[in-house]
C-alpha cells in the first residue's frame, strides 16, 4: 500500500508542480507577449502590432490551459517544443544543460565525501565524537561567496585555473570546491554525530576483543549507521544539481540551473518546463537508487524485526564554547543596533574597520557593524521560523512515509530560486514570499531523516516485544517512537539552520526575499560581492556571523536534547542490540 501512496502522492505533486511552472506569465500578472519581447529584442518597441504578433504566434491568446494541454501532449510523443525567445528546440538545450549540471554534481560530490571522510576519520581512530563545530560552519559557508573568493584567489591572482566557462576538466575545479565544502561539511556532521553511540555499542567491545581489525570494526560501524542517512545523501546530490544557480552564475556554467532561471527571466515557457522536469526526473531517480541503496544496507534485519537504534548519545563540547559564540554574537548585534544601518557617509565608502567603522564600510558607505546588527532579526529570525517549521512538517510526515516520500523526491528536486520565482509571481517579492519558498522545499531532508528513523524504530526488537506484552498503540508512539526519532531530526535542523538563512540570502541576492535598502544578511553578501577584492571585510562580516550561528546551533542542540530520547533507546539491552547489529552489520 505505501509504494502505491508514494506513487500517487509523487504524480499529483509533478503535475502540480508542471501546472505552477505553465501558468507562471499569468501568476506574475506581467504581459508574456511584453517579455518575450524584451528577451528577443530590447531595442524594438513594444507596439501593439509587435505584441499580437507574438501573442498569435505563440498561441497566448489561447489561454493557459491550452497551452499546456499542447505541451503535454507533445512530451507524450517527446516532444519538449521550441524556445519561445531563440525559436530553437528545447530538448537539445535541456540535455546539454543537464550534462553540464550532471558533471559539475559528480566532481562537487567527489569533494564532498573527501570532506566528510576527513571530519568522520578522528571519530573512527579515536572511538568518541566531538562537538562538530568545524563541520557545522564549513556548511555554513556561502557557496557564492566561497566561488568569488575561489575565483579571485585561484583564478585572477595566482592564475591557476580559468575562471569561467566550460570546455574541460580543469574548468570543474573551482566549481566543484564551491558547492562540495559546504555539502561536506553537512555530511560528515551527520555521520560523525551518529557514530559515537554505534561505537559505544556492545559488539564493538566484544569484536575488539576477539581480535578483528580496527578497518573491519570501522567498516561495519559505518553500515550501522548510514541506513537512516543514504536519503541525505541522495539529497545533497540532486541539490548540489538544480541548486548550483549562483555557483553556475558566478562561473559562467551552462548548467540546468542556469537555464531554467534564464528562462524563468525572459518567461521562455517550454525551456523552463523543459528544465524543471529534467530536474524534477532527476530527483525521482535519485530517491528511487537512495532507497535501494538502503533497503540494501539494512538487509533481512528491516524485515525480521532485528532492528534497534544506538542511544542518543551527543557529543557536548565544553560550555565555554557555545556560551563564548552566543557572547560574541548578541555582542556584535547587540552593538549594532544602536548605530543607523541606513546613513550614507559618501566620504568613508569602503572603508577599512576603524574605531569610527568597527567592520568598515560597504560601497555606499554606510556602517556594516550597523547592517549586521539591523538584519539580524530579518535573516535570523525569519531562518529559525523555517526551520522551526521543516523540523514539524518533518516530524509528521516522518510518521506518513507512504504519504511524504513522493512529494519530498518533487519538493527537493526543485531549486529554491524557481520556487521563489513562482511564489514571488503570485505573492510578489518580500521576506515573506522568501521564507514561503524557503519552507516548501525545506521540509524532505528532515523528513526522509524522520521517515527512516521511524521505519527502523518500528522494526526493532525492543518495540515487537512492547507490542506482544499488550503496549497500547498510543504509549508506543508518545514514549518509544516519538523520542528517539525526535532528537537526531532536531540536531539535523539545527544543521541546516544556517543553511536556510543561505537559501534566504540566495532569493534576496536575486532579488526575489528582502529588497534593497534592508539590511539583511544576503543583501550585504550580495552587495559586497562586486568589490570583495578592494573590500573584504563588507563580505567577511556577514559570513562569519553565519559561520558562528552554524557553530553555535550545533554546540547548543546537544545540550538543548533532553533525556527522554536517551532513556528510552538505552532501554533496549545490550543482548538485543547484539542482535541487531548482527543483523545489519554482518547480514546480507
Amino acid at each position: 500500500m505505501r509504494p502505491r501512496a508514494a506513487g500517487v502522492t509523487r504524480a499529483v505533486a509533478l503535475v502540480t508542480v508542471l501546472a505552477a511552472v505553465g501558468l507562471l506569465p499569468w501568476l506574475s500578472g506581467r504581459d508574456p507577449a511584453l517579455t518575450v519581447l524584451r528577451a528577443r529584442s530590447a531595442e524594438q518597441e513594444p507596439t501593439e502590432e509587435a505584441l499580437s504578433a507574438i501573442r498569435e504566434h505563440l498561441g497566448l491568446d489561447a489561454g493557459p490551459l491550452s497551452l499546456l494541454g499542447d505541451w503535454a501532449a507533445g512530451l507524450l510523443r517527446g516532444d519538449l517544443g521550441t524556445s519561445w525567445v531563440s525559436g530553437t528546440e528545447i530538448l537539445p538545450s535541456v540535455v546539454s544543460g543537464l550534462q553540464v549540471s550532471l558533471g559539475l554534481m559528480a566532481a562537487a560530490l567527489t569533494v564532498a565525501v573527501l570532506l566528510a571522510t576527513a571530519l568522520v576519520a578522528p571519530v573512527l581512530v579515536r572511538g568518541r565524537g566531538s562537538a562538530g563545530a568545524f563541520a557545522a560552519m564549513a556548511a555554513a559557508v556561502p557557496e557564492f561567496l566561497l566561488a568569488t573568493v575561489a575565483l579571485l584567489v585561484c583564478g585572477v591572482w595566482l592564475g591557476w585555473l580559468p575562471t569561467s566557462g566550460w570546455r574541460g576538466p580543469e574548468y570543474l575545479v573551482l566549481p566543484a570546491l564551491a558547492l562540495g565544502v559546504p555539502a561536506g561539511g553537512l555530511l560528515g556532521r551527520l555521520v560523525a554525530d551518529a557514530l559515537p553511540a554505534v561505537l559505544d555499542e556492545r559488539w564493538v567491545e566484544l569484536w575488539r576483543g576477539a581480535g578483528v581489525s580496527r578497518a573491519r570494526v570501522s567498516a561495519a560501524a559505518l553500515r550501522r549507521v548510514l541506513p537512516p542517512l543514504v536519503p541525505q545523501f541522495g539529497m545533497v546530490a540532486v541539490g548540489l544539481t538544480g541548486g548550483a544557480v549562483a555557483v553556475e552564475t558566478v562561473f559562467a556554467v551552462p548548467g540546468i540551473g542556469r537555464t531554467a532561471l534564464g528562462a524563468a527571466k525572459s518567461q521562455d515557457l517550454p525551456l523552463l518546463q523543459g528544465a524543471v522536469l529534467a530536474l524534477l526526473a532527476l530527483g525521482l531517480v535519485t530517491g528511487a537508487l537512495a532507497a535501494l541503496v538502503r533497503r540494501r544496507l539494512l538487509g533481512p534485519a528491516l524485515r525480521d524485526a532485528g532492528l534497534a537504534l544506538p542511544p542518543a548519545r551527543p557529543v557536548r563540547a565544553h560550555p565555554a564554547v557555545p556560551a563564548a559564540l552566543a557572547a560574541v554574537l548578541l555582542a556584535v548585534i547587540g552593538w549594532g543596533l544602536l548605530r543607523d544601518p541606513y546613513a550614507v557617509d559618501t566620504a568613508a565608502r569602503l572603508a577599512p574597520p576603524s574605531w569610527a567603522y568597527p567592520l568598515g564600510t560597504d560601497g555606499l558607505g554606510r556602517d556594516v557593524l550597523a547592517r549586521l546588527g539591523h538584519g539580524a532579526a530579518a535573516t535570523v529570525g525569519t531562518a529559525v521560523a523555517v526551520c522551526l517549521l521543516s523540523l514539524l512538517a518533518g516530524l509528521a510526515l516522518g510518521f506518513l512515509p507512504g504519504v511524504a516520500a513522493g512529494a519530498a523526491d518533487i519538493a527537493n528536486a526543485l531549486p529554491p530560486v524557481i520556487v521563489g520565482i513562482l511564489v514571488a509571481a503570485a505573492a510578489g517579492p518580500g521576506t515573506g514570499g522568501a521564507a514561503l519558498a524557503v519552507a516548501l522545499i525545506s521540509w524532505p531532508p528532515l523528513a526522509a531523516h524522520a521517515a527512516a528513523l521511524v521505519q527502523e524504530v518500528r522494526a526493532s526488537a525492543f518495540l515487537t516485544a512492547q507490542r506482544a506484552i499488550g503496549a497500547p498503540p498510543l504509549w508506543i508512539l508518545t514514549r518509544h517512537v516519538l523520542p528517539s526519532v525526535a532528537a537526531p531530526v532536531a540536531r539535523h535542523a539545527l544543521l541546516r539552520l544556517p543553511g536556510i538563512a543561505l537559501a534566504l540570502a540566495s532569493l534576496g541576492f536575486l532579488g526575489l526575499g528582502a529588497q534593497p535598502p534592508a539590511p539583511e544578511w544576503g543583501l550585504l553578501l550580495d552587495e559586497s560581492r562586486a568589490y570583495i577584492e578592494r573590500a573584504p571585510w563588507a563580505a567577511l562580516a556577514p559570513a562569519v556571523a553565519l559561520a558562528l550561528l552554524a557553530g553555535l546551533a550545533v554546540t547548543g542542540a546537544a545540550y538543548a536534547q533532553g533525556r527522554g530520547a536517551r532513556r528510552t533507546t538505552g532501554r533496549t539491552s545490550r543482548k538485543e542490540t547484539t542482535h541487531a547489529v548482527r543483523g545489519t552489520a554482518v547480514g546480507a
